[in-house]
């Protein structure tokens, strides 16, 4: 049994991380760039909110086209700008989009010095960052498989996960400091920063990359489409993109009523909703810690389908919180600990699979078609939990979708997921 001593402590958690690919220089400095633009993020991610409302005086509407603008250009850029991505050298795409992602927010701070911030500059910003934001993950999926021997790619992306979940936990900490300090435009400039240094570090990644020549197609959507034949071509990848988006789905009936659920039915404060949530990062964290592990002791198939199985009980913590007594909050820190851990070790291991089975050509294309199915899936279930919450009522639409997501359970653990014990070594660009 593997020791879990200083399983909570981050600076344990770091040191556990770095595991076997501390001898992977190029990895090491792929690692550290995306260590710290992932909290450069975090502080831009509750920045501009705030100088939205603050210096702008927005309003609730506005705010929330902020947030929407920051999200769905993203989907464009998946149906569209995918099978560039394929096409061109990964890291100095990545690059690129690190630069243009740094350029674009030193127009805020600027801005602001001037007096001449606007909200439909916020707007305009948070939509083209929003697109190179989603770029670079693609390219970033695309680009791991390039850089890291097969047996690689799990341990690869469980740690970049970690970072992740560390930067969740100690980021909106850290943006709050700084606006305090320096005032939330300037806090922008941290972000900045952070992007230029994520450049910076992938300049000295010495790897070779080769790129298979491949002619552009004549339509706009033809890339999707290849992106859609690649996870259809293999059977393990089309059930799990169908467990992806039914999942998802359901997930967008959390995503409509967990707030209000919180704060009106169960009469929470907005700042005991606020540790809460927070308490999924720390989820997240452990979640990246056991994603490798567990594959090995239970088969790589059979941890996915426990990883969904041990979320969806999870998510049942929520409407059982309602009229638990002194077992509400228990309840709701349980979801987000334990819910949010094995969703995090779900993903690490889906993203990982794509990776193995799938060529390495149409990887940006393969994670375009998984990016597009969570763009739709979240607001079309956000819009059936909201409807279904005017008939039936909040708990029990949150109890509709803790039985649909126990029978995405059940669809996997009878499908061909469940007897895949290892990943087969990564198809090769040919």
């Amino acid at each position: 049994m593997p020791n879990f001593k200083g399983l909570w402590s981050v600076n344990g958690a770091i040191r556990r991380a770095i595991g076997p690919l501390r001898g992977h220089p190029n990895f090491l400095r792929l690692w550290t760039a995306q260590s710290v633009s992932a909290f450069g993020s975090r502080i831009t991610r509750t920045a501009l909110p705030i100088i939205a409302v603050k210096s702008l005086g927005a309003t609730p509407f506005d705010v929330s086209i902020l947030g929407a603008l920051g999200v769905a250009p993203g989907v464009a850029v998946g149906l569209f700008a995918s099978g560039t991505i394929d096409r061109t050298q990964k890291r100095r795409a990545l690059i690129a989009l690190d630069l243009v992602r740094a350029g674009l927010l030193l127009i805020v701070p600027a801005a602001a010095l001037s007096g001449v911030l606007a909200l439909w500059q916020l707007w305009l910003i948070a939509a083209i960052s929003g697109a190179a934001t989603m770029a670079f993950r693609m390219a970033d999926v695309a680009y791991l498989p390039r850089l890291l021997a097969p047996q690689e790619i799990l341990d690869g992306n469980s740690k970049l996960q970690t970072t992740e979940a560390i930067a969740e936990i100690g980021g909106p900490g850290i943006a709050g400091i700084l606006i305090q300090l320096i005032t939330a435009p300037m806090a922008i400039v941290v972000d900045a920063l952070s992007f230029l240094w994520s450049a910076l570090w992938l300049t000295r990644i010495d790897a070779e990359e080769s790129i298979v020549e491949e002619t552009s197609p004549g339509h706009p959507l033809a890339d999707i489409f290849v992106g859609w034949r690649a996870c259809n071509s293999h059977e393990v990848v089309r059930l799990v993109l169908i467990a992806h988006t039914l999942l998802l789905t359901l997930g967008g009936f959390f995503m409509a009523l967990y707030m209000i659920f919180m704060l009106r039915e169960l009469g929470l404060s907005e700042a005991i909703v606020g540790i809460i949530i927070g308490a999924g990062g720390v989820g997240a964290l452990w979640g990246a810690l056991i994603a490798g592990p567990l594959s090995r002791w239970c088969g790589y198939g059979r941890s996915m389908v426990l990883c969904v199985a041990a979320w969806a009980l999870a998510t049942a913590c929520v409407p059982l919180a309602k009229n638990a007594g002194v077992f509400t909050l228990p309840l709701l820190f349980a979801q987000q600990l334990g819910g949010d851990g094995f969703l995090a070790a779900f993903v690490i291991l889906q993203v990982s699979m794509q990776q193995a089975l799938l060529p390495q050509e149409v990887q940006a294309r393969v994670a375009a078609v998984f990016h597009i199915a969570e763009g739709l899936a979240l607001p079309i279930g956000a819009f059936l939990a909201a409807s279904l919450a005017i008939f039936l009522g909040i708990t029990q639409t949150l109890w509709i979708a803790v039985g649909g997501t126990l029978i995405g359970v059940v669809f996997l653990g009878f499908s061909r997921l469940w007897t895949l014990r290892d990943l087969p070594v990564p198809a090769v660009a040919r």
